[in-house]
């Protein structure tokens, strides 16, 4: 907001809230109209270049009527995340760099009145004695929300922004995420039943993938998805059914978990179960679920490594208030997932698959696996990394799945041993 003060915005503002008439629900032309009187009465406004007045107008409208300072950015297809630290603190992500934004809020009440409007929009609240909330806008972008007193500066609001237009593996072949042949395996893999985990940090592109290898799941099958903030986008799948949590009220009631819904999703008679993320208790339902006649059920889960994914399923086993000894936990997971796919960000920005593991069972207590498919950095050019997803020299063990299906991997000579 450098072309003009905070304080004359949110005088103008509060001006213009005071003349609409809202015994009703004023349309937009009203609002326009009323701004527009807003300026004209405004003497430091008339002294303002036209190029001026014409943002301040419009950044009037937005606060208003839209997403007030972050509109732009909402509306910029090439931005992948908003985070507004404070009302005067907004980063985003464009191009996987992140960057300062030049405007902000006119204060934190202009903040938490955007905070309110989406959070209204998706029957969600937040407030002091409930101020953490997950939500998503109507393209299907997801947003955390912090509120004071937990977040000390002021409201925190974060929005990872849902792609314009659907990411199929094709397009990421063609980005570089994974290559051609990987592409190919792993469609085979996903029609052929095998239950496949997708790890990876924050913001490394877990979410995408899971939506582009759900693409080659056959129409004729009947899948439900389980989500916290619903973004996966099956629509080749008649039979679909799309669950989401629901967050608890105020007294603590009425909260619906992603536990709930895996319990309930297996009275449903789904051919496959896909779980969006999974972060607690939930992974032994889900397990069970994979190891119970759902085979081709896929899921995602926060980790630094395959390795470190596999410890984590542990851990998230023992601590969800299951009594379960620690042998048979590891020997369920084993059971249960046949692929691990490992993704990451790298240092220029750019998401790519690092390994696909093939889980081959326990040896010593500890779950064993074989690297199928393996990323090589050839250096760097223009800033970007080079490298492939290379076929490693294994060859899939756990072939029954294809042979039930009827379907070849074509490994049997290229690549195998």
């Amino acid at each position: 907001m450098e072309e003009y003060s905070r304080e004359l915005f949110a005088r103008l503002r509060t001006g213009v809230l005071e003349a609409i008439e809202w015994t009703g629900t004023p349309d937009d032309g009203q609002i326009r109209s009323k701004i527009d009187e807003a300026l004209a009465a405004e003497e430091q406004v008339r002294r303002m270049p036209a190029k001026t007045r014409i943002r301040l107008g419009r950044d009037l409208f937005d606060s208003l009527r839209r997403f007030d300072a972050i509109t732009e950015l909402l509306e910029d297809g090439s931005v992948s995340e908003i985070m507004v630290n404070r009302a005067d603190v907004i980063f985003y992500e464009k191009g996987g760099k992140l960057q300062t934004y030049g405007r902000s809020f006119s204060s934190e009440a202009a903040l938490a009145d955007i905070i309110q409007m989406i959070v209204s929009k998706v029957n969600r609240q937040v407030n002091a004695s409930s101020p953490i909330v997950d939500a998503r806008l109507e393209d299907g972008s997801r947003i955390n929300i912090v509120l004071p007193p937990v977040a000390l500066d002021g409201p925190v609001l974060t929005i990872r922004k849902f792609p314009t237009s659907m990411m199929t593996i094709e397009k990421m072949v063609e980005l570089g995420t994974l290559t051609a042949e990987a592409a190919e395996y792993l469609r085979v893999l996903v029609r052929a039943r095998y239950n496949i985990f997708i790890s990876g940090g924050t913001g490394s592109g877990k979410t995408t993938l899971l939506n582009a290898l759900s693409g080659f799941i056959p129409e004729t099958e009947r899948v439900i998805t389980i989500e916290d903030s619903a973004e996966l986008k099956l629509q080749h799948i008649p039979n679909l059914v799309r669950l989401e949590t629901k967050n608890a009220s105020a007294d603590g009631s009425g909260g619906v978990t992603i536990r709930d819904l895996i319990k309930s999703a297996l009275r449903m008679r789904p051919a496959r179960v896909v779980v969006g993320e999974v972060r607690g208790g939930e992974v032994i339902d889900m397990l069970q679920a994979m190891n119970t006649g759902h085979d081709g059920s896929l899921s995602t889960g926060h980790a630094n490594s395959p390795r470190d994914m596999l410890s984590r399923l542990a851990t998230m086993v023992l601590t969800g208030g299951v009594d379960i000894p620690l042998p048979a936990v590891v020997a369920q997971i084993a059971s249960a997932i046949d692929i691990l796919i490992h993704v990451a960000r790298l240092r220029d920005g750019s998401r790519r698959i690092l390994s696909i593991h093939e889980v081959t069972g326990t040896q010593d207590g500890q779950i064993t696996t074989q690297e199928l498919f393996a990323f090589h950095e050839n250096g760097e050019k223009e800033g970007r990394i080079e490298g492939k997803l290379y076929k490693t020299e294994a060859r899939l063990r756990g072939r029954e799945k294809l042979y039930f299906s009827g379907l070849s991997l074509g490994d049997d000579v290229a690549g195998g041993s």
